[in-house]
Formats: C-alpha cells, sequence, structure tokens
C-alpha cells in the first residue's frame, strides 16, 4: 500500500505557497487602505459633529450620513453572509487545476526600459542665438553676446552628451539585468517543466509521493476561499484501493457574523447590533460545512481528469476551544467517502448542500458549534505504508514492543476507528491504559480500553478485574486486547456483558483493515536480512504444513474448518482421488496426507496439519499441490469466513523442523465460505516446487472448492 501524509515541498506546492503569499499581499493591502479611509471618515465625522453642535440643519445632515455609513456596514454583514453562502459556487467557478496547464511555458514581459529608454535632449543651437546688433555703437557688445551664448550652448551640449551617455550606461546595465532575469527565469521555467513531466509520469503509475504532491498543490492552491479560512491539509494515498485520504480543517463558529445588522441610535449617537438569530446562525454554519466538503470534493475530482482517483475519504476537523472544557481541541465534525462516478453525477450547482452531503452518506455533526464530534470514515495517519498480519520483518513484532509503544498503536488503531482517543500510561490511571470515547450522541460514551502484551492465556482474572473498571469509571464498554488468547471461562464470563476480548490474531486482523502494522512473533524460517524480492527458495523433498485458526462465538458453538488439498496438473486435479479431506485422508501415491484437526487446551485456537513427501509425485504429471480450507457445513449450512480470525499457514522442513514460510490471512468480512491459501507448484518436468501463499476466497464451500478443480461430485 503506497502512502505518503508528510507536506509537500515539491515544484507544486512552492508555486501554490507563492500563489497564496502573493494573494495574502493583496489581500493586506486592500484591508489597510479600507482601514485608512475609514479612519478618515471617522474624523471627518468627528469634526462635522464639533462644527455641527447647535445648528440643526448640520445636525440633521450629519445623522443622515450616521445613518449611511449603518446602513453600509450592515451591508457588508449581508456581503459576507453572502460569500459564506456561495462557498460552493464560487468554487465551481474557478478553472480547474491540472497538469496541463502547469505544463504551457510562462510568458515573460518584454523588456521595457522606462525612463531609461528616453533619449536625453540636445541643446538646440537656434535657442542659443543673439539678435543682430541695431546699430554701430552696439557691435562690439554683439559679439560678445554672441560669444557668451556660444559658450553656454557648448557647456550646455557636453553636460547633456554626459548625461546621455550616463543614461546609455543605465540601459545597457539595465537590459543586461534583464537578460540575466530573464534567462534565469526561463532556466527555472524549463526546470518546472521538467519537473512537472516526470510528476505526471510518476502521477500516471499512482508513486505515493507524487499524488501526495500533485493534490497538495490542488488543494493549498485553491483560490476564492474567504480570507479568514484556514487552510491546512493532511493527505495519504492508499494505491491498493485508489482512495485519497484527506483531512481538512474547517473554519470555526465564529466565520458566521454574530450579528445581522447594525442600527442607529440617534440619542446618543451610538451604533447598537442586532443580534442575528441562534438558529439561523447554526444553520448557515452547518451550510458553510458542508460546502466546504462538497468544494473540496469537486476540486480534487475536478483536478484529475484521467481518473487516478477512484474515491476520496474526507473529513473535516475544526480547532477551536472546546466549550465543555476550555481546553484547545481538535474536533472531526464531519466525514464522508465519495466515490467517483457518484459525485460526478450530481448536479452541484443546484443541490442543496447539507443533503447532498448526507445523499453521498456523509454525516455531518448536529450541532458543531459545541464542537459535537462524528466518526471519521478514515483519517490519513490510520493508512500504512504496509499491511499488518503478512509476515513482513518490516512489520514491528508486538510480543518485543516497548509497552508504552504497544499501548500508543492500541490508542492509534481506536483513533483511526474513529474514536477520541487518550493514553493513560504515563498517569497509571487504575487499570486503564486506554480511554476512548464514542462521539455517537446516541450509543456514543466512555470505553476503556486495557492492553496486555502477553505470550500466554490471558487469565480470567484480568477479565473480571476489566468488568470492576469499567464499573468504576462509569463507562458503556470495555475491551480487553492482548498479543495471546483466552481460556474458556473468560469467554463463559463476558457473555450478556459490556465486554470484548480481542486476541492476538485479531488484533493483527484488526491494525491490517486501517492499513497498521504489526505481527506476532518472528516471521518463521526467515531472518531479516534474508528477506528479499527474489523468488521463494525451493521446498525440501518432505514438508510439514500446519494450518492454524480461531473461530468467533455463534450462538453458543464455534465454526469448524475442513482442511484439503488437491493435487492438480495444470490447474486440475489428476482424479478424484486426488483430492484429499476428512473422508479421503491421503491421496494415492501417498505424497500428501491431512492429518486430525487438534484444540489447544489453553484456548479456541484450532489446528491441522497436512504432510508432503514430494518426491513421491516424481514420476506423476502433477505440478501443483494446492491448499484450501472450507468452513463446515455440519449441523447446518456454511458459515462465512467472516466468523473466523486468525487464520494462518506455517510450513517447516519434514526433517529438520525448521520454518520455511509462513501466511497470515485476514477473514474478516469475507461472505464466502472456502478459500484457497497457497500451493506449492513445480517449475518444469522434475523441476523445484516452491510454495506461493494466495488466500483467494471461493464460493460455494467445499463443493465450490472440489468443482473448481474439477472434482465430480455425485
Amino acid at each position: 500500500m503506497d502512502v505518503a501524509r508528510r507536506r509537500s515541498d515539491g515544484v507544486l506546492a512552492i508555486w501554490a505557497e507563492a500563489q497564496r503569499q502573493e494573494q495574502r499581499r493583496r489581500e493586506a493591502q486592500q484591508r489597510a487602505q479600507a482601514a485608512a479611509q475609514r479612519q478618515r471618515e471617522r474624523d471627518a465625522r468627528a469634526a462635522q459633529l464639533a462644527a455641527a453642535r447647535g445648528q440643526r440643519e448640520a445636525l440633521r445632515a450629519y445623522q443622515l450620513d450616521r445613518e449611511a455609513e449603518v446602513a453600509r456596514q450592515s451591508g457588508l454583514l449581508d456581503e459576507q453572509v453572502a460569500e459564506l453562502q456561495g462557498l460552493l459556487r464560487v468554487g465551481r467557478g474557478q478553472p480547474a487545476f491540472t497538469l496541463q496547464a502547469l505544463l504551457a511555458p510562462v510568458r515573460l514581459p518584454g523588456f521595457d526600459a522606462g525612463a531609461l529608454g528616453i533619449p536625453t535632449p540636445m541643446p538646440d543651437q537656434a535657442y542659443y542665438q543673439v539678435p543682430p546688433p541695431s546699430g554701430m555703437m552696439q557691435r562690439r557688445h554683439h559679439e560678445e553676446q554672441v560669444a557668451q551664448a556660444r559658450a553656454r550652448f557648448e557647456h550646455d551640449w557636453y553636460q547633456a552628451q554626459a548625461v546621455e551617455q550616463e543614461r546609455l550606461r543605465r540601459l545597457a546595465e539595465y537590459r543586461e539585468g534583464y537578460r540575466a532575469w530573464a534567462a534565469d527565469q526561463q532556466r527555472r521555467d524549463a526546470e518546472r517543466i521538467a519537473r512537472t513531466e516526470d510528476l505526471a509520469r510518476r502521477l500516471g503509475r499512482g508513486e505515493a509521493e507524487a499524488v501526495h504532491e500533485y493534490f497538495s498543490a490542488v488543494l493549498y492552491g485553491s483560490d476564492g476561499w474567504p480570507q479568514d479560512f484556514p487552510r491546512r491539509v493532511e493527505l495519504a494515498w492508499d494505491g491498493n484501493r485508489r482512495q485519497l485520504v484527506v483531512s481538512w480543517q474547517l473554519p470555526e463558529f465564529q466565520v458566521v457574523p454574530e450579528h445581522s445588522r447594525l442600527r442607529y441610535v440617534k440619542a446618543d449617537d451610538r451604533d447598537v447590533p442586532v443580534a442575528r438569530p441562534a438558529a439561523e446562525r447554526k444553520r448557515l454554519y452547518r451550510e458553510v460545512l458542508a460546502q466546504s466538503a462538497l468544494r473540496v470534493l469537486d476540486e480534487l475530482f475536478r483536478a484529475d481528469p484521467q481518473g487516478l482517483l477512484e474515491s476520496v475519504a474526507l473529513s473535516g476537523f475544526v480547532s477551536g476551544v472546546d466549550p465543555a472544557t476550555g481546553l484547545e481541541a481538535e474536533r472531526v465534525l464531519l466525514a464522508v467517502t465519495a466515490a467517483r462516478e457518484a459525485f460526478t453525477a450530481i448536479a452541484l450547482e443546484r443541490v442543496a448542500p447539507v443533503e447532498c452531503l448526507q445523499g453521498l452518506g456523509g454525516v455531518l455533526s448536529a450541532r458543531p458549534e459545541r464542537l459535537e464530534e462524528v466518526r471519521a470514515d478514515r483519517l490519513p495517519q490510520a493508512v500504512g505504508s504496509a499491511v499488518a498480519g503478512q509476515g513482513g520483518e518490516e512489520d514491528p513484532d508486538l510480543f518485543t514492543m516497548d509497552p508504552i509503544e504497544f499501548e500508543e498503536l492500541i490508542a492509534a488503531l481506536f483513533r483511526a476507528r474513529g474514536y477520541r482517543v487518550e493514553t493513560t500510561a504515563r498517569s497509571g490511571d487504575e487499570g486503564v491504559d486506554v480511554v476512548a470515547v464514542d462521539p455517537d450522541p446516541v450509543t456514543g460514551g466512555k470505553i476503556v480500553i486495557q492492553a496486555k502484551r502477553y505470550r500466554s492465556t490471558v487469565s480470567p482474572t484480568a477479565v473480571r478485574d476489566l468488568d470492576s473498571t469499567v464499573r468504576h469509571h462509569g463507562a458503556i464498554k470495555g475491551i480487553l486486547v492482548t498479543t495471546a488468547g483466552f481460556g474458556r471461562g473468560s469467554y463463559s464470563y463476558i457473555e450478556n456483558k459490556p465486554l470484548s476480548l480481542v486476541t492476538g490474531p485479531e488484533l493483527v486482523e484488526l491494525l491490517a483493515e486501517q492499513g497498521l502494522r504489526g505481527r506476532l512473533g518472528p516471521v518463521p524460517g526467515r531472518a531479516a536480512e534474508e528477506v528479499t524480492d527474489s523468488a521463494p527458495a525451493p521446498a525440501p523433498a518432505s514438508v510439514r504444513v500446519r494450518i492454524d485458526w480461531q473461530s468467533r462465538t455463534v450462538a453458543g458453538d464455534r465454526v469448524e474448518l475442513d482442511v484439503c488439498a488437491f493435487v492438480c496438473a495444470a490447474g486440475r486435479v489428476l482424479s478424484d482421488e486426488h483430492f484429499v479431506f476428512f473422508n479421503n485422508p491421503a491421496e494415492p501415491t501417498g505424497a500428501v496426507r491431512l492429518g486430525s484437526a487438534r484444540t489447544a487446551a489453553d484456548g479456541p485456537l484450532r489446528s491441522a496439519t497436512l504432510t508432503l513427501d514430494l518426491t513421491r509425485l516424481a514420476g506423476t504429471t502433477a505440478d501443483q499441490v494446492v491448499l484450501a480450507v472450507a468452513t463446515e457445513e455440519d449441523p447446518g449450512p456454511a458459515l462465512p469466513l467472516g466468523y473466523l480470525h486468525g487464520l494462518a499457514l506455517e510450513v517447516t522442513d519434514g526433517a529438520s523442523g525448521a520454518g520455511l514460510d509462513s501466511w497470515t490471512g485476514a477473514t474478516s468480512g469475507i461472505p464466502d465460505s472456502a478459500m484457497e491459501l497457497g500451493s506449492f507448484r513445480r517449475t518444469g518436468a522434475g523441476g523445484d516446487w516452491r510454495f506461493e501463499g494466495a488466500g483467494r476466497p471461493v464460493s460455494g464451500g467445499l463443493a465450490g472448492l472440489a468443482t473448481g478443480r474439477g472434482v465430480a461430485i455425485g
């Protein structure tokens, strides 16, 4: 599973941030100018009032001016509300953010010399002409005037030439500076285009970092939002589901104006605000939140014309003061998971925002002004980079994990499932390791969680202690999570009590559902330094396969499994006798034999074994031995595999007992009643046998498995 959660420092994010900074600068300049204008108007009114005292007509003019000002202020409140009501409309009017637009080169402005482009005017010699003398006596004086005029002209000409030379020098420097700037801009633009082209290629491959960088730029570069709206987002990419998981900060309740208008009181020359009805303000706020969510979804899908996103899981949170505690808090106020096909079929320009959000399956807090939370479908921090329970050495071993880290992992699991969570490990809160709060206003409440990192079965005493802890804390439920298991006495004790038990295999499965990492013990037969991406190692001649599972209780009974195997050629069983199951525990050559199932003495863990002597298949056409399980049909119909948990397969050397391979499967929510776990495959005639894990659900139970492999069912 590909994922990226950190904030992007890529070229698009940098570009988007630069755009936002420039927008902020312009907005700040406009606000400053507006504030200065309002101050000048206030000063003028004060001067007018002082001059108008005792003058009835002037006072009347002043009051009319004040009423007009109050009306203008009321109009600003109306405009603010109109802006909030038009969030979705404005967003739809913005052009879609696309890579194609970013691939176009930036057009640089041409060179503008400005004042330096204007040549220095040269002195006009005609201006220095001296009128001819009018008589003989003025000749000498005329000659002196001509000499002086020539000297002034030459002085002014040389001075103008010096100014022109300086202009030309500065113009040349300015032009050279422009050329250097333009070359640098073109270089940067070429780099941006090259990086964008690379981003487009990586985006086409679904690389997590590319998805994060691009869609971060989409949201951070989005224009047209009110200036006092926050802009904080966290993203994660689930490549397997092709789902973008987004956490988006919403505006606080104060974004809706508290007052509907202002009223001018002549008696004491003051403005009186008129409160907006509480119901109207709450309704407007819910509409703002719904519009914000729909606009974010719309911008993401419109920015993805290639169809990379199949769905978006969006949660909207508010960072504010909790009225109940007075403390800063981040609360999820809305959550929705929208599929592309369903969302793009909506005519957003005509929808009612709240009803549209709910029609998409989203939830919106009934009282967001009081920070009443809803449960998020999925949060970015819950999308892990590996699936837990697959046996990878990169997953942390829950048995050896630090106790505090283990409790933090349990807290992260419940937080990912939509609960408000806090750990108590550092304060020792009377036997409670994690406190989770279900925000549902009807069925929600406090849940106390104990985490026990055990290797052996948890004692029933711990379960009874949890029951007491639940009553002591006034919680609605208690959950005991362990890396081990529980005995029959513990399961009997919790019947009809608000208690739940989570075993180690169940915990691994729950972690996997939320994309968190964890495994139980080392990977059998595979040290960390030996794990590579190469093909599986050849299997020895004799191997032993152990299949373990646990069953959830159904009507007081436990679901059992039938373990079976098929000796196949080209995907089809060699004959009906080569189908190994409870009525045929060995195939004709004796290469595959089924042992009896066993129950662990200290709990509900069940296991069955298959022994394989692969040398016995040397003279046959067999090229595959398929291993499978199906839920038992007796006494009733086969139940779904979802009633099982902790389904695991371990392959060991039949001679030395050394671990060779393992496979752990998540069965939660699977409606089918059978599954192929994996197979041993032979590479060519007389080649090596190698094990390959699978986990392919099959419908129809044991009969479905058999007919699918060519067994004739009478």
